[in-house]
């Protein structure tokens, strides 16, 4: 049988993740791939666009019920991919990462993986790779990272930050997902970034209303408006990740170095 793939999707909080895996997840799946998307952001909002509203969140749900049933945290969404959201604490309160940690542990313990999946996706807040946030990979949840970025400056200095942790954990960094913001020169920015750390753009995706305006409706672009050039950019960046063999070892930039890099660079 097959290997699962098991990505999981770094970034700076508010860069576009969420957007991202469900619609790279609906884009496996119109491919007749089995698909599971864990969020694990305290957000808990990765998985709506796939179910069409929020789902009850690991850390909630075992609040009320120690020991619940499979049905109870993981929830079918678009094209009968399997949806998880690990939840967070109350505002104020407690660990943000801690509940990946629970989650993964719950997750295990009611066999999650043994289903005959081809992919898992991982959707990880990531404005710092630490404390549950860093699981998926400390874990070995996750074989492939992909970091999420546009050409601004706090959502390089987040992916060479998190490329830091990636380096830290001697893992492999996949690529980096280009996700739009209407920048001057963006692509090139990010494409000379990637260089830089010894990675590639495994794809982009181009700032669009198409994509918000799916996201009011609970929908992914993909679902919404499948023959859209934005669900084209979404199923080719799904192709790239599908057939992507290159996987490196990230030479993050100092502080002093990534100024200089984006000083330089974008003048």
């Amino acid at each position: 049988m097959p290997k699962t793939r098991k990505i999981a999707i770094y970034g700076k909080g508010g860069i576009g993740k969420s957007t991202t895996v469900s619609n790279i997840a609906a884009s496996f799946s119109n491919e007749n791939k089995k698909v599971m998307v864990i969020g694990c952001d305290p957000k808990a909002d990765t998985t709506r666009t796939l179910v069409g509203k929020r789902i009850p969140t690991i850390l909630n749900t075992i609040r009320e019920n120690k020991n619940p049933e499979i049905s109870e945290v993981i929830f079918q969404g678009f094209q009968d991919i399997l949806c998880v959201e690990s939840g967070g604490p109350e505002p104020g309160v407690g660990c943000a990462g801690r509940g990946v940690i629970v989650a993964m542990k719950l997750l295990e313990k009611l066999k999650s993986f043994d289903n005959d999946l081809d992919v898992i996706i991982y959707d990880v807040l990531g404005d710092v790779v630490c404390g549950g946030f860093a699981v998926p990979l400390k874990e070995d949840y996750a074989d492939e990272i992909f970091i999420v970025s546009s050409g601004e400056y706090m959502s390089l200095y987040a992916a060479n930050n998190i490329s830091k942790g990636i380096k830290k954990l001697k893992r492999k960094l996949s690529g980096i997902i280009c996700n739009c913001k209407g920048i001057e020169n963006e692509i090139a920015i990010v494409e000379s970034f990637a260089d830089k750390i010894g990675t590639k753009i495994i794809g982009k995706i181009e700032r669009s209303q198409l994509i918000q305006d799916s996201e009011i409706v609970a929908k992914t672009v993909v679902e919404k408006f499948p023959k859209s050039i934005e669900a084209n950019e979404y199923k080719e960046l799904a192709n790239n990740i599908w057939k992507n063999t290159d996987h490196s070892s990230p030479e993050p930039m100092n502080d002093d170095e990534f100024e200089k890099f984006f000083k330089n660079y974008v003048k």
